[in-house]
């Protein structure tokens, strides 16, 4: 019986500790929080008020199951909620090249529907008969130049923390909040490529 109960316990804790590892390895919600606060500068969105800080329920005794996983995981390295570095001197560059591209140009070609949100956090021409004819090549420029930022913004991200192998994982995550920021109105590619409108 004692065989059993240690067998289950252990791989209880392997289990837990691999999961803790996955998390801790690419910070999915710091990214998120980082593509948030970036993309919502981009598109000129208020800043989010401050949260007050959570209550701390107090303290009570512990379980032996949580001492003993206390033991295998420090509560401090636990509780560490990773961070990710997105301010360099390149990605403020980027960021006000964007914000000045987005003012400019592309809010115009994302409101009339010409220009949407790919899914792998780019922008492509969606309808070209939007945009006149004389105004097309510049549609064009402007949706190549976002498109070198954006895939320079992944990059530098990742390598500013460390991570060039952070690339594709932050892409993704800053994929997934351009579409969830778009205005009403403005195109985006669904999971499978498709063509949506807000």
């Amino acid at each position: 019986m004692h065989k059993l109960v240690y067998i289950l316990l252990t791989s209880l804790v392997v289990t837990l500790v691999g999961c803790v590892t996955i998390n801790v390895y690419f910070p999915e919600a710091a990214a998120q929080k980082a593509a948030d606060q970036f993309i919502g500068n981009v598109l000129g969105e208020p800043a989010a008020p401050a949260k007050p800080a959570p209550k701390t329920p107090p303290a009570t005794d512990k379980q032996p199951s949580a001492m003993l996983l206390d033991l295998l995981l420090p509560a401090a390295y636990a509780a560490e909620t990773p961070d990710i570095r997105i301010e360099t001197a390149v990605t403020a560059a980027l960021r006000a090249s964007m914000q000045t591209r987005f003012n400019s140009v592309l809010s115009g070609l994302l409101d009339s529907g010409a220009v949407g949100f790919t899914r792998d956090g780019m922008v492509a021409v969606h309808d070209a008969a939007k945009v006149p004819l004389s105004q097309r090549a510049q549609a064009n420029a402007a949706v190549a130049a976002e498109n070198r930022d954006r895939a320079t913004l992944y990059r530098e991200i990742a390598k500013a923390n460390g991570h060039p192998e952070w690339e594709a994982q932050i892409r993704t995550t800053f994929a997934k909040t351009w579409i969830e920021k778009a205005r009403a109105g403005w195109y985006y590619q669904d999971a499978s490529g498709a063509w949506k409108q807000r």
